[in-house]
Formats: structure tokens, C-alpha cells, sequence
């Protein structure tokens, strides 16, 4: 409840940059008392069609009246925001608070009358419904739960903003008004809404970076050289398609008109051209561009990149001039990639677009690129090119200040010409965020990660985001979980994304091996074994292997039922006149060729070892995709047609700003079904060495899993013997007894009780100050006991002597008191306890934390050294499903010990599962349970014992993903 104090208070956190519906930006702020001229000014730019829908009848200008009271705001129950680009309105909202103006006393206090103004000029960017998600959460903060709003009938257009928000509403009609009610509680359909909103916002603000019509370079030299100069040169000879401009302030064109640089019309400023510039390519030094910046602004350049350093990889200094770098080109409505890029690339050729520093623009392809460094991008493009692989789109973001590797994720996954996006990536600074849009990307097409800095836990010091402080273990399984290939490093990144943007996804981890080697053979067949994959006998064809058999051998394997993929090992062959040369390369390339064009269902991988000329010739050779022709029934090699990466519609629904319809979800998340592409050229890719051309493929394999997993996600559990409402009342109870806005760790016997309520027992441990109260407690519970120590340098440290088993009555449990009280010190520093013993089995730890970064997390693995020495713990985002918590329970390295090692008897896993589920759903269901810790868990043949049980309760932690759409803060 707000106090006296801060009703007038400016709200400065409800300050928010936006990407609108067509990727331009605005910026969200409360309306002061200094507005006024701003308001009046916005006002008169408005037509009077649209003054008439706002007041209901002609209302040509504001008054003194209108305007005070339009720009005079309490911010509790009066409250006003403005969308400004320039820093001028172009749209305004407002809610009032019902009951505060005096209507029906029996009015609700918790509902407001909302109402916007958006200039004519800017309908249609999506300005409203951004604006209705924003002043939606500033009514939630301030206790308003219900917008009410009247609208004429013809205002289709603001009544069309109300139903496709996604709220529950209830719609009546009464004296010529529509008169909408709606709940602000965020909705499964709201929040659906809401990310596809985002989704379009910010792919197509990518796009109007990779899809310029004209680009404007700023800074190009009057001689050759220079960084200007270099980027003109590359956009020239990629053939860019649209209009070229160079721009340099320190052009001299007295002695002529219609100067040119290497044929380009060339400018001062930007603001003398004369026609649109959608592009600009900056790399003058940093203290000249704000001024570039400027420059573009007015002319209203809707996209910049900027090559220029000298920001925040330069120190403090330069920090705050990347902050206002941001702030500068976000007051204009403009994206900006770095700054410190390298620059973009498309090689549609309807663009053919090589904005960067890359001398050699890769070839057209199917694979998506992004890096936050320049010299891995380097790196990566000289490999993709020599390895014959194409790219769709590459983008180099620097410093990350705005565009990141979110929004182009956002890109892709609508993307019709990539099939596989790669990404390498510094920083993490939303796990949250990421891990959902990874999810529905890769749902949609593989996606490759490769997490540098991931031991130091230190992104590059000009990374406008910090890197996350989870684990990196931790960041590594929860991509997993979201369907991300996660590899360790970059040529292991370009191995799986030759193989998936080439070859079909395998059905299965059964895969042939063949080649003229029986030692590669038998070596390809240890890889496989080693990465989980399940191999045939290799067959042997002999060094007398010629391409024919080859060809045979393979068709053979690809028509084979009892296999998934084939790997084809080569080394070099003798000739009849005893001689080698490098046409085998191509001769073997075309034979494999033919052989896989007859059956192209099975991904194909080839090992070859110093043969000239084969992985040349396999990067050019192309067959056609399995998807775009199928073999005649009974053609020899011939399986069943998939399509590797599989492709979405697009995110677009019959209206704008409703969600794609999904044919599955699981926690929230939709996972789209795959739809055929069309057909494009695709290779065979070469490997260097086995273990090389396996890892890929073994990629693809557990990626395929995920895939056909996805589909049927499984289901949040519910428990009928759950009391949610009795749970939410009592730590609603705790929460108030503690005092602390940090919250608290809770005592045995509540933590005992609130964990109980969700069907968790965890066995009674009682106290025991002295050997009478330890023997008292004993005959309580039953021999026999154990006996162990709470302090918490020996809490769960049985191989510390803390803690004595099996005592079978008073005589055993007495002198085992002395032994741990000589050893240990005093009962009041050990804190002892006594408890029954619970049934023999594997001792087992399970966790769950609300982490400010990724959310809710639950971690499963083996009490003592596997998971606090070996790190072996695996983990999931909450809610985990039943399917999740079984590929919980099997994640670990250590699982067999469950399963029956080495003649052991099995553990009951399915009530492990459960127990997984049930901690699930508490931290699910109650976002003020921050943290929960059982240990040891022990998991018997039949059921399982927690023994011991900490719970954290606090204030539940703000959602980001919850509110509404907002740019990062600078």
C-alpha cells in the first residue's frame, strides 16, 4: 500500500526502451507536469477521427483544464504513460482508479477505467497493445486487478488491441458504447500473446539489419585503406543490391559535384541524401559518433552498425559512453549492432549484403551464424568456407549493447532460408529468456551452442550483459533441457552443423561402418561405443576397395532396416600401375553420390584419412533433399523420408497479435510440429577423424531424441492428496512470524509440516541435549536408531565420524553419545538428534532453488563425493513434467548405482520420480519457496526415507518474463 510519502514519487523503473510490431523502438515513460507542451503538441498531430473515438464526440483542442489534468498524475490511482520516439509522444495511456473519482461507492477499489491516444502516424506499430502490457503491470503493482474500458463501436481498431490482449473478458453493450471488463492476472493466453508479440518485434527489427534496401558507410577514407573503406569495398564486390553511399565529413567537393569513392555516390553527411537510408555502417572513431548517431536520427536510419571500439572493452570510460551510445540511438527509435561489431552478412541474392569486415563473404547456404567476438567470427567463417559449407545470414555483435543473440534467435526461427543457426556465445546474461527461445527455436531447427568463458564465469569486460553466475554445469543441462546442442568448442560446433544442415536427423543411435580400413573400421566402431551410440560390425571392403564397392556397400547399409546412419571410413587405395593420385578423391565422392541418391532417409558421414581431394569433393557434390523426391517403392536403398532440421510456419496467426496456435506445450512452452521444406542442394560431409565424424553424429542423434520427445512432453502431475490452499495460507503465516524482507530459513517442524502438505514425510528426528534424552527419544521412535550430529560443519558428513548407524538399544546408543561427544565436543555445539533407521538403499540428494536468473531449478544426484567433488548433478527447470523427472533421474553419471550395478539390487526409481514431481509442484505452485534441500534421500527397493529437510521462504522474486516486453537497461 502506498504511503503519503511516495503517492507523487516518480516511478522511475516503470521506464522501459520497446521494439515495436515493425521493429523500430520507442521508449515508455511516465507523463510529468513538465509535459505539458509535448502534450499539446502530440495532441494537434492527432486527426479528429481519432479525437472523436477518444472523448466520444469533436474535441479539436485540449484546454488549460484538459492539460493540467492530463500531465498531473499521483501515480497510484491516477496514472499516465507516454510512448516517445525523439523524445516526443507518440502515444499516450492512463488509468484512473474507479472508486477515486467519485463513482459508485459500491465500486471496487482494485478496478480502473484505462484509455489510449495513439498518433495516426504511428497505428499500426503495435504502440497500443505494448502500451496496455506496461500500464497493465504498473495497475497489478499499484492493487488494480480490473481495467474497464468504453469504446464507440467503429473504433475497431482499439477494440481489437482489448480482445487479442490474451485477458479473460466480459463485453456488454449499453447506450451506444462497448464497454469492456478484463483481468490483469497474467493468463496462459496472455502471456502466449505477449511472446508472440515479442517474437515478431524483435525478428523483424533483425531483419530490417540483414534486408536493407541502402546502405550508407560513415567514415570512408578519401584514399584506400581504413576500416570505411574496407566495409565499402566488401558491400561492392559481394554485389549488395541496393543503393550504396559513402559518407565522410572530411570530403572536399569543391572542385566538382557528384563526387564518387570507388563509384559510390559520396556525401558529407547523411542528412544530404537525398533518398532513404535503411543501413548504416559506422567506423569513425568513437568520439565522432554521436554525431554520426545524430546525423542518422534525424534522418530516421532505422538500423546501425557500428564497427567503431573504443567503448567498454576500453575501460570505465568507454562504458559509459556505450550507455550513451544506447540511450542515444534508442531516443531516435534505431537498433544498433556493437558497437566493436564486425558486421552483418546476408547472401540472399535478393540482398547479397556483406556489412563486415570479412573480405570473402561465405557462400549462399543453410546454416545461421552469430558470434559476440570478431575473431572467432574470423575463425568460424575461414572454417565453414573451407570445409565447403555455406551460410544464410552471419552476425557479429561486439559489445552486445542492444541487438543480441536473442533477437536473432527471434530471426531464425521464422527464417525460411537457414535450417541450422550456430552460435558463439560469451555471455549469458538471461538464462530465463534464453532457454525459452532456444526451446522453440530448437523445436523448429537444430541449434548449436558454444558457451565460451564457461570455467572463468567473466564475459568480456565490453559485454554490455555480464555473464550469469549459475554454474556452468548448471547453464549447460538446462540448455540441454531446452533442446540446445551444446558442444565445448568451435570445430566441434562447424562438425555438427555440417552434418545437420546436409543430412536427415537419424531415427535411431544404430549406425553402420564400412571403409577399406579394418583399424579405422574397428576405431570408428570404439568412438561410436564411447559416445553412446549403438554400432554394427564394421564391415571391411579391403584396400582393394574400389569406388564401385564403395557405392554398393553403402546402398546396401542405407537400405538396411536394422540400421540409422552410416559412417564411411577411406584411406588411400594402390591403383593397377601401382600409383595414387588425387582423382580417387572425386571418384569416390561421385560414387558415394550415386549411392545415397538412390536412398537419402539416413545421415551419411564420411572419415577420410590423407586422401586427396574427397572432403573438396564431397563439399561440391550435392543430392537432392529426402523431402523434395522419394524413390519409387521397391528402389533399391530406399527408407522412409524425414526432414532433418524441419521447419515451422511462420509465428503469424489469423490476427497480429494472437499466438501461433501450438500442437504441443510442456511448462508453458509451445514445441511446433515439423512441415516439410523445400527442396536445396545438400553434402555429404567429411571428417578428418573418427572420433570427430561420431561426436557429430552422436549430436544429432540424442538432438533427434529431444525432438520426437518434445512432441509428447509429458504432463505436470497432479496429486490429489496435495493442499495447495492449505500450503499457500500457512507460508503466507511463516512469511509474516519472520519479519525479515529476506526471508528465512525455517525451523524442522515447520519446514517438517509444510512439506507434508504436498505429500513429502520426512522422518522425525528428535532432539537430544544429553544420553537420557537420546535413549528417551529412541524408545520413542524404536531401535534401531541412528545417531548424528546437526551442527553445520558435520551436518550430512557421515565419513567425519558425525554419525553413528544401526544402534540396536540403549547400551550401543549410550556409548555411542561418549564416542561423539569426546570426539566432537559438547551436545550444545553438536546438536544432536536421534532417528529411526530407515531401510538400506542409495543415498540420494535433491534440491530446488528460484534462481534470479533462470528461474526455478530442480537438481537430482548421489549424496557425498559424486555430486560435491565430481559435480555429477543433474538439473531441470520447474515444472518438471513426469517425462522430465525420469531423464532427471537417468542424467547422471552415477545413475547405474540405481538401476542395479554389478548385480545390486534396483532402487525404486518410480518413487524417487514422484518425489521429484511433488518438490516440483511446491516450488511451482509457491514462488515465496526460494529454496528446498533434501538430504540424504535414501532410495530403497521399495520407497524411499527423507531424512533430512531444509526449506527457504522469502518474497517470491520479480519475473521478468512475466511482465511486460522491455529492451535491457543500459
Amino acid at each position: 500500500m502506498q504511503t503519503p510519502s511516495d503517492r507523487h514519487a516518480y516511478p522511475s523503473h516503470w521506464e522501459a526502451d520497446v521494439v515495436l510490431r515493425d521493429g523500430g523502438t520507442a521508449r515508455i515513460r511516465p507523463i510529468t507536469a513538465e509535459d505539458a507542451d509535448r502534450l499539446v503538441s502530440f495532441y494537434e498531430q492527432v486527426s479528429d477521427e481519432s479525437k472523436y473515438y477518444r472523448f466520444f464526440a469533436p474535441y479539436p483542442r485540449l484546454s488549460a483544464k484538459d492539460v493540467h489534468r492530463f500531465t498531473h498524475h499521483d501515480q497510484v490511482d491516477r496514472v499516465g504513460l507516454a510512448a516517445t520516439v525523439g523524445g516526443e509522444f507518440i502515444a499516450t495511456v492512463r488509468f484512473d482508479r474507479i472508486d477515486s473519482r467519485g463513482m459508485s461507492a459500491s465500486a471496487p477499489a482494485d478496478e480502473a477505467e484505462v484509455a489510449f491516444l495513439v498518433q495516426d502516424a504511428h497505428q499500426g506499430r503495435g504502440v497500443a497493445s505494448t502500451l496496455l502490457e506496461h500500464i497493465a503491470a504498473v495497475a497489478r503493482e499499484r492493487g488494480i486487478r480490473r481495467f474497464a474500458a468504453e469504446v464507440l463501436p467503429a473504433n475497431t481498431k482499439m477494440i481489437k488491441v482489448f480482445t487479442d490482449a490474451g485477458y479473460q473478458q466480459k463485453r456488454s453493450f449499453e447506450d451506444g458504447v462497448v464497454r469492456l471488463e478484463f483481468d490483469l492476472e497474467p493468463t496462459d493466453r496472455s502471456l502466449a500473446v505477449q511472446r508472440a508479440r515479442e517474437q515478431r518485434a524483435e525478428a523483424r527489427s533483425v531483419q530490417r539489419l540483414l534486408t536493407p534496401k541502402s546502405v550508407a558507410v560513415i567514415g570512408v577514407g578519401r584514399t584506400p585503406g581504413g576500416v570505411g573503406r574496407s566495409v565499402l569495398r566488401n558491400l561492392r564486390e559481394a554485389g549488395f543490391t541496393g543503393r550504396l553511399y559513402a559518407v565522410n565529413s572530411a570530403f572536399d567537393f569543391e572542385e566538382g559535384k557528384g563526387a564518387e569513392v570507388d563509384g559510390v555516390p559520396a556525401y558529407r553527411s547523411v542528412r544530404d541524401i537525398d533518398e532513404t537510408v535503411e543501413l548504416a555502417v559506422v567506423t569513425v572513431p568513437a568520439e565522432r559518433v554521436p554525431q554520426a548517431v545524430a546525423e542518422c536520427g534525424e534522418r530516421e536510419v532505422p538500423g546501425l552498425v557500428v564497427i567503431s571500439a573504443g567503448y567498454a572493452e576500453s575501460g570505465p570510460e568507454g562504458r559509459e559512453r556505450q550507455r550513451e551510445l544506447v540511450r542515444q540511438a534508442r531516443s531516435y527509435g534505431t537498433r544498433i549492432l556493437g558497437p566493436n561489431a564486425f558486421g552483418v552478412i546476408n547472401t540472399s541474392p535478393d540482398v547479397r549484403l556483406n556489412a563486415s569486415l570479412a573480405p570473402h563473404p561465405p557462400e549462399r547456404g543453410r546454416i545461421g551464424l552469430f558470434t559476440q567476438s570478431g575473431a572467432i567470427g574470423i575463425a568460424l567463417l575461414s572454417g565453414l568456407h573451407r570445409r565447403g559449407a555455406g551460410l544464410s545470414t552471419f552476425v557479429s555483435a561486439g559489445n552486445r549493447a542492444d541487438v543480441s543473440g536473442n533477437d536473432v534467435l527471434q530471426y531464425w526461427y521464422e527464417d525460411p532460408d537457414t535450417d541450422v543457426a550456430l552460435m558463439y556465445l560469451e555471455s549469458i546474461g538471461n538464462p530465463r529468456k534464453f532457454t525459452r527461445l532456444a526451446r522453440r527455436a530448437a523445436s523448429a531447427k537444430p541449434l548449436v551452442v558454444v558457451q565460451g568463458a564457461r570455467h572463468s564465469g567473466i564475459a568480456p569486460t565490453g559485454h554490455a550483459v555480464q555473464a550469469t553466475r549459475l554454474p556452468h554445469a548448471t547453464v549447460s543441462a538446462l540448455l540441454r533441457q531446452a533442446g540446445v546442442i551444446r558442444v565445448d568448442t568451435v570445430t566441434e560446433m562447424v562438425d555438427a552443423g555440417l552434418l545437420l544442415a546436409g543430412q536427415p536427423l537419424p531415427s535411431g543411435p544404430r549406425v553402420a561402418i564400412l571403409g577399406n580400413s579394418e583399424s579405422l573400421g574397428l576405431l570408428t566402431y570404439d568412438a561410436c561405443v564411447a559416445d553412446g551410440l549403438r554400432p554394427l560390425p564394421p564391415r571391411d571392403l579391403t584396400t582393394g576397395a574400389t569406388p564401385g564397392d564403395f557405392r554398393a556397400a553403402l546402398a546396401e547399409a542405407l537400405s538396411d532396416d536394422t540400421c540409422d546412419a552410416v559412417i564411411v571410413t577411406a584411406i588411400p587405395w594402390v591403383g593397377e600401375d601401382g600409383a595414387t593420385g588425387s582423382p580417387e578423391g572425386e571418384e569416390l565422392a561421385a560414387a558415394l553420390r550415386a549411392a545415397a541418391a538412390g536412398c537419402p532417409a539416413k545421415p551419411i558421414a564420411v572419415v577420410h584419412v590423407e586422401l586427396g581431394g574427397l572432403a573438396e569433393a564431397l563439399a561440391a557434390a550435392t543430392r537432392t533433399r529426402p523431402d523434395a523426391a522419394v524413390p519409387a517403392p521397391g528402389s533399391r536403398g530406399c527408407a522412409h523420408p524425414s526432414r532433418p532440421a524441419g521447419r515451422l510456419p511462420t509465428a503469424e496467426a489469423a490476427s497480429e497479435d494472437a499466438p501461433a496456435a501450438p500442437a504441443a506445450t510442456t511448462a508453458g512452452n509451445a514445441v511446433p510440429q515439423d512441415r516439410p521444406s523445400p527442396a536445396q542442394p545438400s553434402r555429404i560431409p567429411a571428417y578428418p577423424a573418427a572420433e570427430r565424424a561420431v561426436r557429430a553424429l552422436a549430436e544429432a542423434v540424442k538432438y533427434a531424441q529431444w525432438r520426437r520427445e518434445a512432441r509428447e512432453p509429458g504432463k505436470v502431475h497432479e496429486y490429489e492428496d496435495i493442499d495447495e490452499s492449505g500450503a499457500a495460507r500457512r507460508i503466507g503465516e511463516l512469511l509474516a512470524a519472520q519479519g525479515d524482507p529476506r526471508g528465512a530459513t525455517l525451523a524442522q517442524d515447520d519446514a517438517r509440516e509444510l512439506l507434508g502438505r504436498y505429500g513429502i514425510d520426512v522422518r522425525d528426528a528428535l532432539p537430544a541435549p544429553d544420553p537420557d534424552a537420546a535413549v528417551a527419544a529412541a524408545h520413542a521412535l524404536g531401535y534401531p536408531v541412528a545417531l548424528k550430529t546437526t551442527a553445520p560443519h558435520l551436518r550430512h558428513r557421515a565419513d567425519l565420524g558425525g554419525v553413528r548407524l544401526d544402534l540396536a538399544d540403549e547400551e550401543q546408543l549410550r556409548r555411542a553419545y561418549v564416542e561423539l561427544t569426546d570426539a566432537f565436543g559438547k551436545p550444545a555445539e553438536l546438536r544432536p538428534v536421534v532417528q529411526a533407521m530407515a531401510p538400506r538403499g542409495v543415498d540420494t540428494v535433491v534440491r530446488a532453488v528460484i534462481d534470479p536468473a533462470a528461474g526455478a531449478v530442480l537438481s537430482f544426484g548421489l549424496a557425498g563425493a559424486a555430486s560435491e567433488l565430481l559435480g555429477d548433478t543433474g538439473h531441470r527447470l520447474i515444472p518438471v513434467t513426469e517425462r522430465d523427472a525420469g531423464s532427471l533421474v537417468r542424467s547422471i553419471r552415477t545413475a547405474p548405482l540405481l538401476f542395479g550395478w554389478r548385480g545390486s539390487a534396483p532402487v525404486d526409481t518410480p518413487a524417487l520420480e514422484e518425489l521429484l514431481q511433488r518438490v516440483s509442484r511446491l516450488v511451482d505452485d509457491h514462488p515465496e519457496v526460494v529454496a528446498v534441500s533434501l538430504e540424504p534421500v535414501v532410495v530403497a527397493q521399495r520407497g524411499l526415507s527423507v531424512l533430512g529437510a531444509s526449506v527457504r521462504l522469502a518474497p517470491p522474486p520479480a519475473r521478468d518474463d512475466l511482465g511486460p516486453r522491455a529492451l535491457p537497461g543500459y
